[in-house]
């Protein structure tokens, strides 16, 4: 009975469905058909001649029957089922004539006479009075049929193409279906969690997802249940849908991929359709999972007062949304996937448990994750033998999955365009410079004077940050325009879990350095510095309103994440407060920078002179000018305390190796065998984490201002 009732269920599953193709083919067909309908057709050709041989042909007795049509003025005779007569006619057989070839002709004005001579030669006539049907009805209808295949076209367009999605919506009924993409069992996409390098944590949990799908006997013997959905959250290009690919890609589920943007449409109601659609498909294929890329198009916090960028239709969306994923219907063995990179602006309803029940953050990738995400995309390129990847992963601080693939492309672009036969260190170099800075602008020309100011402004910046003990070490210095900076000083950021108060200010004493030289040795200030003070006044409100690093508002934060609060959470003299403590922060640092310029002042003047001569200068150039650094960098620390357990753990374990290893012949059979243990694990991988100055740019760039 019960596989009666499957099969019984599965021929109404295979059932075809109405489509409005099949009726616009039947419309063609059924005009062909009258195309046709319209001629009287024969079985055989027809020839034309004039009438003079048309009567002798009557004459001579070659017809058989005679048609005069007197509305056109033209007859039509057939000819006798004879060879020879077809062969005198046609010059050819009936295998290539037909059996019933025909002749026309123009009749006389006066088509009765061409009677008369038919009748006089004892031949059947007949006559007909027939208008072309077909062409007087497509004269008159073709005007309606044009417009209603037009209207067709165009509520097809509006409700997104014939196909609607996995719905199968055409048309103007196919408006509020979901345009969800369906990868059904099996059929995944051609990525797998092998493709997606880094963001281990992020991996682990999609992966006990999936794993959930394949094998739920596994957790629900222990009374689990299977989450509802998760939530992927982290900044753009860290590999948030690729994540989702390589689920469709790896679960043997039916897997339903849209975006937010999906759901929104011009007709009032369509998005709350369109989801209700998406989930009844999504449990008839259950178990299957759901994912809804840039959720935050319609998962939006809703408004407190709708005058105030409120959106009734958005918000309909949103609420059909929350109902479908936990309401009062079941929606077992359902998985919601969303991502986003603005989860402080989703409803707080969508986020708690029971709809979003994980929120998996996959975060900027850390020094070790670079290196798998470098690992991933260099290997469709030719590569130079000495590539060194930890070198690339060292030089890339903040940058994204995204990011580091298009710097391998780049790579291979300006490898190309040298004419090289494989990518080495230097291509790579200088796509990260090209990423970060822009192209190179050498044709922009400059007098010495302008040279001069901008040398003297980045060896300002190159000076006091190798002089601060806790500025970002400095990489190289350029003159050379890059993108809309006339010159930049590249540095390597520090990948700092935290960051202290006096590392800020060090950051901020050496970012202000460049107008401070500018002011020291120019005697005069230019707007090359209009970066460097956006920059310096953001870090400086930051330390001061929201991290509480100020003596008059010490330990306060100001901060406000409401989206549509038009009112500062502080009174008007605190505001005052803000400022002015602002300024004193920023005009300590700016005097510190003048007076380390001024003690180093001959140092700075040999780094501007070797800058405006070469146009770029590097670590080593500095290092030969200023001496060492007395400090260690982060990344320094980290490697030797990697060497230095390195070291303890091989000599630990041998001397355990000596002491549990005496001479065989004094050896027991009992006696246990020491194990050597294995290498102290790397803790760069959990120290490298994104400092908070990571989301600023890797340069120190020194754009022209615009002019008033």
């Amino acid at each position: 009975m019960r596989i009666n009732q499957m099969n019984n269920q599965n021929k109404k599953n295979k059932m075809p469905r109405f489509n409005l193709n099949w009726l616009y083919i039947a419309i063609i067909a059924g005009l062909v058909f009258m195309l046709f309908q319209g001629k009287d057709s024969v079985g055989g050709v027809n020839k034309e001649v004039n009438l003079t041989q048309f009567r002798a042909y009557i004459q001579n007795g070659y017809a058989k029957s005679v048609v005069i049509n007197k509305t056109d003025g033209t007859a039509r005779l057939t000819l006798k089922t004879d060879a020879e007569v077809i062969r005198k006619v046609f010059n050819q057989g009936m295998d290539r004539t037909g059996k019933a070839p025909t002749v026309s002709t123009e009749g006389p004005a006066n088509i009765d006479k061409l009677g008369d001579f038919v009748d006089s030669c004892n031949v059947p006539l007949s006559y007909e009075e027939s208008s072309n049907f077909f062409m007087s009805l497509l004269s008159s209808f073709l005007p309606i049929i044009l417009l209603v295949f037009l209207w067709f076209y165009f509520m097809r367009r509006m409700s997104g193409g014939s196909s609607g999605g996995a719905g199968g919506g055409a048309g103007i009924f196919g408006v509020g279906k979901s345009k969800a993409r369906l990868f059904e069992k099996g059929q995944g996409t051609n990525v797998t969690f092998k493709d997606v390098a880094g963001q281990e944590g992020a991996k682990q949990e999609v992966q006990e997802i999936v794993d959930f799908l394949k094998n739920p006997k596994k957790y629900t013997e222990l009374g689990g249940k299977i989450p509802k959905g998760a939530l992927l959250v982290g900044p753009p290009g860290t590999g948030k849908t690729l994540l989702a690919k390589a689920v469709a890609g790896e679960a043997d589920v039916p897997f339903f991929s849209l975006a937010g943007s999906d759901f929104v449409e011009m007709f009032v109601g369509v998005g709350a359709s369109r989801v209700r659609d998406l989930f009844r498909q999504a449990k008839e294929k259950a178990p299957c999972i759901i994912f809804i890329d840039e959720i935050d198009a319609i998962g939006r916090s809703r408004g407190k007062n709708p005058a105030f960028g409120g959106n009734d239709e958005r918000e309909n969306t949103l609420n059909q949304l929350l109902t479908e994923m936990d309401g009062f219907g079941t929606n077992s063995g359902v998985i919601i996937l969303a991502a986003t990179n603005r989860v402080e602006i989703l409803d707080s309803a969508l986020l708690r448990a029971g709809r979003f029940d994980r929120q998996i953050h996959v975060d900027l990738p850390e020094l070790s994750e670079r290196i798998a995400i470098f690992n991933v995309h260099l290997r469709p390129l030719k590569l130079a033998d000495d590539l060194d990847v930890d070198f690339l992963a060292r030089q890339t601080p903040g940058f994204s999955g995204a990011d580091i693939a298009n710097v391998c492309n780049e790579a291979a672009l300006i490898a190309a365009r040298r004419n090289r036969q494989a990518v080495c260190k230097q291509d790579f170099l200088d796509a990260v410079d090209r990423i970060i800075g822009g192209l190179e602008k050498k044709t922009k020309v400059m007098t010495q004077g302008e040279k001069r100011a901008i040398s003297v402004h980045e060896a300002g910046h190159a000076s006091v940050s190798w002089l601060l003990k806790y500025a970002n070490p400095l990489v190289k210095v350029t003159i050379v325009p890059r993108g809309q900076s006339l010159g930049a000083a590249w540095y390597l950021p520090e990948e700092r879990s935290i960051t202290t108060k006096e590392q800020m200010l060090d950051e901020i004493c050496a970012t202000l350095a460049g107008r401070a030289a500018e002011e020291v040795f120019l005697g005069h200030v230019s707007s090359g510095a209009l970066n460097d003070l956006e920059r310096v006044t953001k870090r400086a409100y930051g330390m001061v309103a929201y991290l509480g690093m100020s003596d008059e508002l010490s330990n306060l934060c100001y901060y406000n994440n409401q989206e549509y609060n038009f009112t500062k959470p502080y009174s008007d003299k605190t505001a005052e407060t803000i400022d002015q403590e602002v300024k004193n922060l920023i005009s300590t640092q700016y005097e510190r920078a003048k007076k380390i310029l001024q003690d180093n002042a001959e140092k700075h003047r040999q780094l501007a002179e070797l800058l405006m001569e070469r146009e770029v200068i590097f670590t080593e150039d500095v290092e030969r000018i200023f001496g060492k650094r007395p400090w260690k960098s982060r990344a320094d620390e980290i490697q030797e305390e990697e060497e230095k357990a390195m070291a303890e753990s091989a000599e630990k374990a041998a001397n355990e190796q000596a002491t549990v290893s005496p001479a065989p012949s004094t050896v027991s059979s009992t006696q246990p065998v020491a194990v050597q243990p294995e290498k102290a694990e790397a803790p760069a991988a959990q120290d490298a984490q994104a400092t908070e100055a990571q989301g600023e740019a890797s340069s120190e760039a020194s754009d022209e201002a615009p002019k008033a």
